[in-house]
C-alpha cells in the first residue's frame, strides 16, 4: 500500500474541498433556476386566469 506524504494529503484535501464547493454552487444554481422558472410559470398562469382565458391542464 502506498503512503501519501503530508504535502500530498494536504493537496488532496484542498482539491476535494474545491470540488465540493463547485458541486454545491452547481446545485444552488440549478435549484435557483428551477424556482425562478416555476415562479414565472405561476405568474403567467395567474395572468391567464385573470384574463378569463382557458388554462391548459398541467401534465
Amino acid at each position: 500500500m502506498m503512503r501519501l506524504t503530508p504535502e500530498q494529503m494536504a493537496s488532496r484535501k484542498k482539491r476535494n474541498i474545491a470540488l465540493a464547493a463547485v458541486l454545491v454552487a452547481f446545485i444552488v444554481l440549478v435549484f435557483t433556476t428551477t424556482v425562478l422558472k416555476l415562479a414565472g410559470n405561476m405568474e403567467q398562469r395567474q395572468a391567464t386566469v385573470a384574463a378569463g382565458q382557458p388554462v391548459a391542464p398541467a401534465g
